[in-house]
């Protein structure tokens, strides 16, 4: 069966080199590529993004600047929708660094100009929206480096890896929020980092391997601390790591022979114990029943909290056992990573204590019930409720819509990944008839992730801000499939399909991006809200509230 292992230039004989359409897409090599890449974009983010009048997307880059500004000031966050918590510290360390190096005066709120002053508050807002932007296009940069250099260690041939990225650099998601101040790019890209950071750990085994999984558990928690929406992506991870495993993931002699594993995994276990005693008095506020019933959260599952989140916890557990007799891993390994998994998810929890609030807490330790607060009607009512047939349906109805959308004839989407989708189906066919079955059920689980979460998604409309928790797995899963079946690449329609993909890709992705920067309305819909989000900055065009 045909692994992916280590990276390595797959080459064709030279009579071939011509109609290699790897060849002809990657002809810039590894770092001019990538470079290309960065530079594809800037020139997006400069045109269709940076300059743009400030309250073009007041939705949300006010809410976290003005969170910003307010905890430059010594004031509380105000925002926990999302909870966005990692995105609003980020930029209050980059509001104090341009302003210590002169570069921005309005860094915090008593440095705004009053709305009285129309001319001076646009001018203050306007630098402090850019370079927040700036901040959103170098957090966008720097995911899409990592996810290069994750692809590569990821794939055997590095012009798969490449290509991989170019797909992710121009997808919807982060399209949108490279140039946008939100919460998702930061909640997801850490989850999927995780993910393929598993993956590589697993194929590769290293005497320090359960560090890289006290990584991936870190990792998963930091994006759940700034959207609890990254729940659904971490509950479907255990699960889609099962398959990624090959002959060298039974683990490195050291952790079956040698005397010190058990020492080691004692140690490790005692490292679980103490980070997870730090940890305790963030999860037991979190569970207060009266810091939840005055945040008006509901309980999901038998009027009681915390149920799902020790659910959740066994499943991890669960999965990890499996995933040790599936490919023979030790225990004393097994046993070792657990411990690493909870010393690294608690580690990843005490982030919270930076500028500790309790809204933040709650939120972390309870996404679900967060998320409810958020959702229709008809989702409430069927969380909430034990009609089983009416919870049914309502996934069947979101499966239905997600797969007209991924037509994208029955559904149209500024999404270019669909177009992936019309190849990746008939890949798997294809690899599984050739015998690659392990490598079509990785890509056929990375795909049904991407649904499951997709289903859910669109109760709250599957808005292009929500693509990034799924456009990689789409894109990991076509890449897999690319990677195995390398030969394809000789085919004489190989190249003309992949130019048309990625003039589809490339078009398509920027199509949100042009329509926040021409087709939005006014500013008159922040004042609907700015009241409660920003009480202590009015707004100029805003009537003055009482």
């Amino acid at each position: 069966m045909n692994q992916i292992s280590n990276p390595a230039l797959t080459t064709a004989p030279k009579n071939d080199a011509t109609r290699d359409a790897f060849d002809r897409l990657t002809f810039l090599g590894w770092r001019w590529g990538l470079a290309a890449i960065v530079g594809g974009l800037a020139v997006s983010f400069f045109l269709f993004g940076y300059a743009l009048i400030y309250w073009r997307n007041a939705d949300m880059d006010f809410m976290v600047i003005y969170n910003a500004l307010a905890l430059n000031d010594g004031k509380p966050q105000l925002f926990f929708d999302h909870t966005a918590y990692l995105t609003i510290l980020a930029l209050k360390a980059w509001f104090q660094l341009l302003h210590g190096l002169g570069l921005l005066d309005a860094y915090s709120l008593s440095a705004m100009p009053p709305a009285s002053n129309p001319a001076a508050f646009d001018a203050a807002m306007s630098s402090a929206v850019r370079a927040g932007r700036v901040l959103a296009f170098l957090i966008a940069t720097g995911c899409v480096l990592i996810f290069a250099a994750l692809a590569r260690l990821m794939l055997r041939d590095w012009r798969v890896a490449l290509i991989a990225t170019l797909a992710f650099a121009f997808s919807g998601g982060v399209a949108v929020h490279s140039r946008i101040l939100r919460s998702e790019l930061v909640a997801a890209c850490p989850v999927i980092f995780a993910l393929m950071l598993l993956i590589v750990a697993g194929r590769r085994a290293t005497p320090t391997r359960p560090l890289a999984l006290a990584a991936a558990a870190a990792l998963c928690v930091l994006g759940l601390e700034n959207k609890v929406q990254a729940i659904l992506l971490i509950g479907a991870l255990p699960l889609m790591v099962l398959p990624f495993g090959s002959g060298n993931s039974a683990g490195v002699a050291f952790w079956r022979q040698s005397r010190l594993r058990w020492l080691l995994t004692g140690i490790a276990a005692l490292a679980a114990i103490a980070a997870a005693g730090a940890a305790w008095p963030l999860i037991a506020t979190g569970l207060d029943r009266a810091l939840l019933d005055a945040g008006q959260f509901h309980p999901l599952l038998l009027g009681r909290f915390g149920i799902y989140q020790v659910a959740l916890a066994t499943l991890i557990g669960g999965c990890m056992t499996a995933y040790a007799m599936i490919w023979r891993v030790s225990a004393a390994e097994t046993l070792a990573s657990m411990s690493a998994v909870i010393a690294g998810a608690a580690i990843a929890l005490l982030v919270l204590d930076l500028d500790y609030n309790t809204s933040n807490v709650i939120a972390v330790i309870n996404p679900l019930e967060k998320m409810l607060t958020f959702a229709d009607t008809t989702t409430t009512d069927a969380a909430n409720g034990s009609n089983l047939l009416s919870i049914f349906l309502l996934l069947f109805d979101g499966v239905g819509s997600v797969l007209a959308r991924y037509t994208f004839v029955l559904h149209s989407s500024p999404r270019p990944t669909v177009f992936l989708t019309w190849l990746i189906v008939p890949g798997i066919i294809l690899a599984w008839r050739r015998g690659e079955r392990l490598v079509a059920i990785q890509a056929l689980v990375l795909l049904l992730g991407a649904i499951g979460i997709d289903s859910l998604g669109v109760r709250r409309g599957l808005k292009s801000e929500y693509f990034i928790f799924t456009d990689p797995l789409i894109i990991l899963s076509g890449a897999i499939l690319l990677d195995c079946l390398s030969d394809l690449r000789f085919h004489k329609w190989a190249y003309p399909i992949a130019a048309v993909l990625f003039g589809l890709h490339i078009a398509v992705g920027q199509a949100e991006p042009i329509k926040y920067a021409f087709m939005r309305r006014g500013p008159e819909s922040a004042c609907a809200w700015q009241g409660y989000y920003m009480p202590l900055m009015p707004l100029p065009w805003c009537p003055a509230r009482p």
